[in-house]
């Protein structure tokens, strides 16, 4: 399912439970691992002269390789296969560059770790334009070791999109490698209409609508022997879902983006974003 694993990182704690991720993965699917460190260039202080520049350039490249090295023989001592590379450059132009190259079919990284702030890290543009799913794990998550990572439930929202599609045939694919409960929640947002003036008619329709989106998911998890849960939900579904995954201790979230072009937010679509920005489960993206 997964050969070639790709985790970015950058020393920050959320890295390190990234790392565990991707290298749990790894061992499930006995792929290569590739750790990669980006050293950007064109953020130093413009006061400082070009000396100090390429001190502060040096240092950073030094803590990269070692970064680097460190996960390059935990994967080692997995008995996996490990790669490490440290590159110049913009963030997310570079990640998305050598995921391209090295025919990265997933990338594991973390999020910011602010639920607040506006779309734009680095963590989000990759995930607006990569073309391979990328889990979006937490910096504060709380996770356990490799050893004990595992997927024992799956959650797979839907609004019946071609892009919900794509995440749930992802997210199938691995709730069957793990053997996982899979939960189909469907939101009928409510903010999108006034309640008042909504017939029951109207309300109906689209309860139905929702019914058919998460019946379809439902009938392909059984068919793949999969234990499956349906849920019709009213609401805002940026907030009904984050609480639907807490709800059901959900170990994974997978949702679908838009595709290429716009800004990030309207690239992710608005509930992708919100849900990634507030959810404390890992969220596997898929374009």
């Amino acid at each position: 399912m997964y050969s070639t694993i790709l985790v970015p990182i950058d020393g920050s704690p959320g890295s390190e439970r990234a790392i565990d991720r991707a290298l749990a993965f790894a061992r499930r699917f006995d792929a290569t691992v590739h750790a990669l460190s980006v050293v950007e260039t064109g953020g130093e202080p413009v006061e400082l002269d070009q000396e100090r520049r390429d001190e502060l350039r040096r240092r950073a490249e030094k803590r990269s390789r070692q970064a680097t090295a460190q996960v390059r023989d935990r994967a080692v001592d997995l008995d996996l296969e490990a790669s490490r590379a440290v590159r110049e450059g913009t963030p997310h132009r570079v990640v998305l560059e050598y995921a391209a190259a090295e025919d990265v079919d997933l990338i594991v990284m973390a999020t910011r770790d602010r639920p607040d702030v506006r779309l734009g890290s680095t963590a989000e543009r990759v995930i607006a334009r990569a073309d391979a799913p990328v889990v979006a794990v937490r910096p504060d998550e709380d996770g356990p070791a490799v050893d004990a990572i595992s997927y024992d439930r799956v959650v797979v929202p839907t609004d019946g999109s071609d892009a919900a599609e794509r995440a749930a045939e992802r997210a199938l694919d691995l709730a069957e490698a793990y053997g996982a409960s899979v939960y189909v929640p469907y939101v009928v947002d409510t903010t999108s209409y006034d309640l008042e003036d909504t017939t029951r008619s109207m309300v109906g329709l689209l309860k139905e609508g929702g019914r058919n989106a998460v019946e379809s998911i439902a009938e392909d998890a059984s068919e793949r022997g999969l234990s499956v849960k349906t849920d019709v939900l009213r609401g805002v579904p940026d907030e009904e879902l984050v609480e639907y995954t807490e709800g059901v201790e959900a170990d994974l979230v997978a949702m679908g983006t838009r595709g290429r072009g716009g800004a990030t937010g309207d690239v992710l679509g608005s509930t992708t974003a919100r849900v990634l920005r507030r959810t404390t489960r890992p969220v596997l993206t898929v374009r």
